[in-house]
């Protein structure tokens, strides 16, 4: 089953200093963070402020190049995790078809930013993710930003500065 979420927020892995997306569905019962690369998040970074770029960024060329295509980006779907690494699929209307488009995470989400496509997540995908195994190989580090991770107050959210 697929569950709808949302950008929570985009903040720095205290451990790591790796940029995290954390994604939320509704109700707020299932949270999901995801480390992305540095240009990915502030690609994600200035499409959530609304920053604009005297030229088009990659994530913009992309949207651009779809539109101009006639297609439409109908949602992204967070669909596997293995060996810690997330997986996604962008979801085109194109033509009367339905296009599924091998995606990163980070991009797809910020693909979707720019088209105001859903994002999803595979609830098996939630279940499955460990975040604390994502960042660090040392117990002392995995047990710390679980902690931390478990305890994020909604005021840290977003304070990802580029």
């Amino acid at each position: 089953m697929q569950i709808e979420m949302s950008i929570k927020g985009l903040m720095v892995d205290p451990i790591t200093n790796t940029p995290i997306v954390i994604l939320r569905d509704k109700d707020g019962q299932k949270v999901l963070p995801i480390w992305v690369g540095i240009f990915e998040a502030n690609a994600i970074a200035l499409q959530i402020e609304n920053i604009a770029t005297p030229r088009p960024m990659t994530h913009d060329l992309l949207r651009n190049v779809i539109h101009d295509l006639k297609a439409e980006v109908l949602k992204i779907v967070v669909c596997d995790l293995q060996e810690n690494t997330f997986y996604a699929l962008i979801y085109l209307a194109l033509n009367g078809n339905t296009l599924a488009i091998d995606a990163r995470p980070s991009d797809a989400i910020a693909l979707a930013l720019r088209t105001r496509a859903p994002i999803f997540v595979e609830e098996a995908v939630i279940d499955n993710a460990k975040p604390f195994e994502f960042s660090s190989d040392k117990p002392d580090d995995q047990d710390r930003l679980q902690k931390w991770l478990e305890n994020l107050d909604t005021d840290d959210l977003g304070k990802y500065k580029m």
